[in-house]
């Protein structure tokens, strides 16, 4: 059987076969977490470790970004002096985080997910409700590509 690889600038624009969503976990209460157990679909495509190891630093990168500390504080209190208007010359340690979440989420799809044929969508662009996982059909049988 030839594996074919895919680009994540390819799966970006053809039909997706399926889609699946790793719902939020509220076990720990409502920070923001989500479930690690690879979903069944999945699991003809992706290693079980690599997909949790994947989970786990999305679920430690939020935590950190949700994290209280003099920083934060920090910007509220700015914040609460200047009206609110610091915000527009100054980004927050959150949105430093979720920009980073968006850097983490863009590399993992080109180097491990895209070339198996699937693409994971950033949680921030779903409310943080979910993570959208989009599964990709094998465009080598009748593409003419």
């Amino acid at each position: 059987m030839d594996k074919k690889t895919h680009s994540l600038q390819e799966l970006q624009t053809p039909p997706a076969s399926s889609k699946i969503f790793i719902q939020r976990d509220y076990g720990s209460g409502t920070i923001c977490r989500f479930h690690t157990k690879l979903p069944s679909e999945l699991e003809s495509r992706v290693d079980k470790q690599q997909f949790e190891e994947t989970m786990q630093t999305l679920n430690n990168l939020y935590a950190e970004a949700e994290k209280l500390g003099g920083r934060s504080y920090l910007e509220g209190c700015l914040a609460c002096l200047t009206a609110y208007t610091v915000f527009l010359c100054l980004e927050t340690h959150y949105e430093k985080v979720l920009k980073k979440i968006s850097r983490y989420i863009k590399d993992q799809n080109e180097k491990i997910y895209a070339p198996r044929g699937i693409l994971f969508t950033d949680p921030i662009e779903r409310g943080l409700r979910v993570v959208e996982v989009t599964i990709f059909e094998d465009r080598s049988i009748g593409s003419g590509r």
